[in-house]
């Protein structure tokens, strides 16, 4: 049976690895299915290497974890150190399997059980894992930490607009938006009230929004006075705010520097590696997003594409639509430019893709009379459709005539 693990028909004993923080549950099997080892061991190396030194008496050993980084990287690292190969098993994969068998409790034995059964059983499921170099063990632990100063980074600047909403609406939909420019953040650091803003004046806060925004800090100055003249009323708070935003501005300028220092080293590393031409070369793969394929994609093996797509650690394609909510979803649909396939005219998408001039029947409420579109808005409309030449025609004098239901309901008043 096809598998990705090199050696496979070699293989004595099959490990089944359940991870965890404090401690893992391993259940080892031999060819025929006979269980050589169910117990819980530390997360420890010392106790992992002689666990499997044992096990290597038996044969050749291949151990299998859930979670081949985090928690699984240790007794990867130590399992790779003494000789035995090393598979993963993806979750997907593994919830599907465990639902074969008998029992519904979610133990670590029974996983680590289930895992063991699955190497012996179904090769052809699990990935391997090769060792890591060192370019993308530091892409990995930058990674990492980039991701965290990501989060500190959108957890901060929403305390701050939080704040401003609190104390000054007005003054937050003008310094809200330009958040992440450094300059808006060095203001907040020497005037973190409206009132001291208020204080300080337009000559004042336009010097200082110039030395970090040369060409915006004049306007940015304007529109933060105009604000605050929207609100004359102190909201209760405002003294405490004062305090705070300023050291939240200083804390965010901080998480930024620290991105940008962690960006450029993630930039050197990738550039240094031998798979940067490659990885580049391809539409949509910057920087951040070849790291992203050397730490997840570089250290494991697929015997074909469908096993690099069913892994839950690739990751998403550029080309692949961000989450939206359904409110984004209702309104980018009346925006949405046209595909410029053709279609049938009678087809349902006939109509997005070529708006034909009709009119809309009234409804009861509604007045009986109709007002058909202008003829210079159509001719352009469906002039630059590739589909126009399909669509049928329909002249102008027949738009004009009232439709049997505007007729029946044309004495019927307007609704106030």
């Amino acid at each position: 049976m096809a598998t990705s693990i090199d050696n496979y028909e070699d293989v004595e004993v099959f490990v089944g690895l359940d991870v965890g923080k404090g401690e893992h549950h391993a259940v080892a099997l031999d060819k025929t299915g006979k269980r050589l080892l169910d117990k819980a061991l530390p997360n420890d190396e010392r106790r992992l290497g002689a666990v499997l030194g044992e096990l290597a008496r038996q044969g050749l050993v291949l151990l299998v974890v859930d979670q081949p980084a985090t928690i699984g990287a240790l007794p990867v690292a130590v399992a790779q150190a003494e000789g035995a190969l090393v598979g993963y098993l993806p979750g997907l994969a593994m919830r599907r399997i465990a639902d074969l068998h008998p029992g519904e409790a979610k133990t670590d034995a029974r996983d680590a059980a289930i895992i063991a059964e699955t190497a012996r059983t179904m090769p052809h499921t699990l990935r391997s894992i090769q060792v890591a170099d060192e370019q993308v063990a530091e892409l990995t632990m930058l990674c990492g930490f980039d991701d965290d100063l990501a989060g500190q980074i959108t957890q901060v600047s929403n305390r701050i607009r939080g704040l401003l909403t609190q104390i000054h609406p007005a003054l937050e939909r003008v310094l809200g938006p330009p958040l992440d420019h450094p300059a808006i953040l060095d203001l907040l650091q020497h005037y973190p009230s409206p009132a001291a803003m208020k204080a300080a004046g337009e000559k004042r806060l336009g010097n200082r929004l110039l030395k970090n925004a040369p060409r915006k800090g004049r306007i940015w100055a304007t529109e933060i006075i105009a604000s605050l003249g929207e609100q004359t009323v102190v909201v209760t708070g405002a003294n405490a705010a004062a305090l705070v935003l300023p050291r939240l501005a200083e804390q965010l300028a901080a998480l930024r520097r620290q991105r940008d220092d962690i960006a450029a080293e993630v930039e050197n590393i990738v550039n240094a590696h031998p798979l940067q031409p490659v990885l580049t070369s391809m539409p949509g793969v910057g920087v951040r997003t070849a790291a992203r394929l050397l730490t997840e994609i570089t250290t494991k093996t697929f015997p074909t594409a469908g096993h690099l797509a069913a892994t839950p650690d690739s990751p998403p394609s550029p080309d692949a639509p961000a989450p939206r909510s359904a409110a984004n979803t209702h309104r980018d649909a009346a925006t949405r430019p046209s595909s410029g396939r053709c279609s049938s005219p009678h087809s349902p998408r006939s109509a997005t893709l070529n708006p034909a001039p009709t009119t809309t029947a009234r409804s009861p409420k509604a007045s009986g009379t109709t007002r058909p579109s202008s003829p210079s808005q159509d001719a352009v409309r469906t002039s630059s459709s590739p589909c126009s030449a399909t669509a049928p025609s329909t002249s102008h004098a027949q738009l004009s005539q009232p439709s049997p239901l505007d007729r029946r309901h044309r004495g019927t008043p307007r609704s106030s």
